[in-house]
């Protein structure tokens, strides 16, 4: 009887669980609020017949909690208004080909909202080059430098920014590490610190569409909820590290492939009050998205973060 008793109360709370996880996230009932922004380039028709950021909007829309918008570089304003970017909670970001056609006037007017925690921001696969992720990480990486070299009383610190050589291009095995900082103290008490902003991408990459295995290494963490401790893409890029971005401030998935790459596939970065949240697995050519696991983290981000706005 006592046994009985048990497994209905563990029954009750599973069922209890699931409810509160399909229920409306934000305070008083309020849906969360997501706009979904590809680029829309006509190779993803291949894998996805609507195009991939509409395939991830419509898997969203399938829950009650949210309120989904889905948008592209060609629609007006580059898709990203000052209208849409208030009204959304969470920015989801695909890009690719056209990486560098979102202004840098577009990717800081997200970072501000991030900055002041008016919307959260998450980059899949090659968005690691989209407009708003390059600012974010910039701007991290500038609040990295200052936390490491603060002003002592009586002199002065300043920064000397130099960005990647060249941007979107690839780095080389053999090349530096970016970020990075190079201090120099002058007579006086000054110091001038050279600060090398992140280049985004990383040195090694393979579109051949092998498989990877993900382990995830939080367990506990909203994005990990309902997700196997391990778990295969069949058909997927792969990226190697090291990926050159500040540190993360939590890595919730790692991914490996059989020839020894890996690389920290699912990242999340505090910026001031909100947050950037990176998942790398996708190629606009592979069936991604239509894994269950991959959906369910975009779904698992996307309610967690959208219940962090401020």
């Amino acid at each position: 009887m006592l046994k009985r008793t048990a497994l209905c109360l563990t029954l009750i709370s599973l069922a209890l669980l699931q409810v509160a996880t399909n229920c409306f996230a934000r305070e008083g009932g309020k849906k969360i609020r997501v706009l979904v922004w590809d680029e829309q380039q006509p190779s993803q028709k291949s894998s996805y017949k609507n195009f991939l950021g509409n395939h991830i909007a419509e898997h969203l829309e399938g829950f009650k909690d949210f309120e989904v918008k889905s948008v592209a570089l060609n629609d007006p304003e580059q898709g990203l208004s000052n209208t849409l970017l208030d009204r959304a909670d969470v920015l989801i970001m695909w890009v690719h080909g056209r990486k560098g056609e979102v202004s840098p006037a577009k990717g800081k007017a997200v970072l501000e909202r991030i900055k002041a925690g008016k919307l959260q921001f998450i980059a899949l696969h090659s968005a690691h080059w989209a407009t708003p992720f390059v600012e974010a990480m910039n701007y991290r990486t500038m609040q990295n430098a200052k936390k490491a070299f603060p002003a002592p009383e009586g002199e002065t610190v300043e920064f000397k920014i130099v960005p990647p050589a060249r941007r979107y291009t690839t780095p080389k095995k053999n090349s530096l590490p970016t970020p990075r900082f190079y201090p120099r103290k002058y007579p006086g008490g000054k110091t001038v610190v050279t600060v090398h902003l992140p280049n985004c991408c990383f040195p090694g990459y393979r579109p051949d569409g092998k498989p990877s295995h993900l382990n995830v290494l939080k367990p506990g963490h909203p994005i990990a909820r309902g997700l196997p401790r391990r778990f295969t893409i069949p058909n997927t890029e792969m990226y190697n590290e090291p990926f050159h971005v500040p540190d993360p401030d939590e890595v919730i998935i790692e991914e490996r492939w059989p020839t020894g790459e890996w690389f920290r596939c699912a990242a999340v970065w505090n910026i001031d009050k909100g947050k950037v949240f990176y998942f790398r697995p996708g190629h606009e050519t592979y069936k991604v998205f239509h894994e269950k696991t991959m959906l369910k983290v975009v779904e698992n981000a996307a309610r967690w973060l959208g219940g962090l706005k401020k």
